[in-house]
């Protein structure tokens, strides 16, 4: 495949920001056709974007010869569907996080990816950004000493949208989403700490509703060891007071700690016997850009991408340890 030329499936916000400029900003790559169930939705997004096609029928975007890869940028709970849908058709897939709204979900895609021998990639984006493989390198490195801990921890306001009971964002109803909040920003989180210390082998959680704006969970607590014994602890609260927002993770070692932000992207912070020093590292201008050219670089035979669905199906298990869905 010399050529890649992408149809999305759903064109939301995501698309607008961090990710569909990126799929014509790599040579041998272009968009050709966009789907949504809003047919003027769609139109308005091809008009702006200079996409020849667009549909409000997933099954007619697939099937549509001109298109050979397909990216599904819909909400989790019919990531699932499109992505066999497509794979079935013989068309690589690159899917939204998580790669579905259940574990279940998770490994039927990977049993028609293997089947089919066609590839299926997730966009946990972060784990290409120079900003988390840096942290990765300090970890490696140990300017920390040896690993003996990590704690993430989360804290943000409700949102507007939060107080609205008649008309919630699909982020807050799990037949759509898979969980609340949680199911939507963990995901992120847990790859980054997979990705840096290997594959979560237990997991255990306490949800709870503690501020009764919408009936999913807006609060978590949870614990987890890794395959090579290093356990680790998380907290996420959806609910907090301004003052106590917060977004960092620590990784505690036996010479010092590093500290490091998921989605504000402060300055990493190394304490060690040398002292205090805190690195920026800046992000390209479209966040999805390197993963997304390495998903290509492989379709076109010239590189490999290694956030397949197998690699990013342990997310799915650890949450669904910890909501108790198991």
């Amino acid at each position: 495949m010399k050529y890649i030329r992408w149809g999305f499936i759903g064109c939301g916000e995501v698309t607008e920001l961090k990710s569909g400029p990126a799929f014509s900003s790599v040579p041998g790559s272009s968009v050709v056709a966009v789907m949504s169930r809003n047919i003027e939705k769609a139109r308005s997004y091809a008009k702006r974007h200079d996409i020849p096609k667009w549909y409000d029928d997933a099954q007619q975007l697939i099937n549509n010869p001109e298109v050979n890869a397909i990216y599904i940028a819909t909400p989790p709970s019919s990531h699932a569907t499109f992505a066999i849908m497509a794979m079935k058709a013989g068309k690589p897939v690159y899917v939204e996080k998580p790669l579905a709204a259940s574990y279940d979900d998770c490994i039927r895609i990977n049993r028609v990816s293997e089947q089919t021998g066609v590839p299926c990639f997730v966009a946990y984006y972060r784990r290409y950004l120079p900003y988390f493989i840096k942290v990765k390198q300090l970890v490696e490195q140990k300017v920390i000493g040896d690993v003996r801990t990590v704690q993430l921890f989360l804290a943000c306001p409700p949102r507007d949208l939060d107080y609205n009971s008649s008309q919630l964002p699909w982020r807050l109803q799990p037949d759509i989403s898979g969980g609340g909040y949680f199911y939507d920003l963990a995901p992120h989180q847990l790859d980054l700490l997979q990705h840096i210390f290997g594959v979560i082998t237990d997991a255990k959680g306490i949800c709870s509703n503690r501020a009764h704006l919408y009936k999913t969970e807006d609060c978590v607590s949870a614990c987890f060891q890794f395959e090579n014994g290093l356990s680790g602890s998380a907290s996420w609260c959806f609910v907090a007071h301004q003052s106590a927002k917060e977004d960092h993770i620590e990784v505690i070692g036996g010479k010092g700690k590093i500290s490091f932000s998921v989605y504000n992207y402060e300055p990493i912070l190394v304490i060690n016997d040398e002292g205090t020093r805190s690195i920026a590292v800046p992000n390209p201008p479209y966040v999805q850009l390197p993963i997304i050219r390495t998903v290509i670089e492989q379709l076109q035979g010239i590189g490999v991408c290694q956030c397949t669905s197998v690699s990013a199906t342990p997310v799915n298990w650890v949450m669904d340890r910890i909501l108790g869905k198991f």
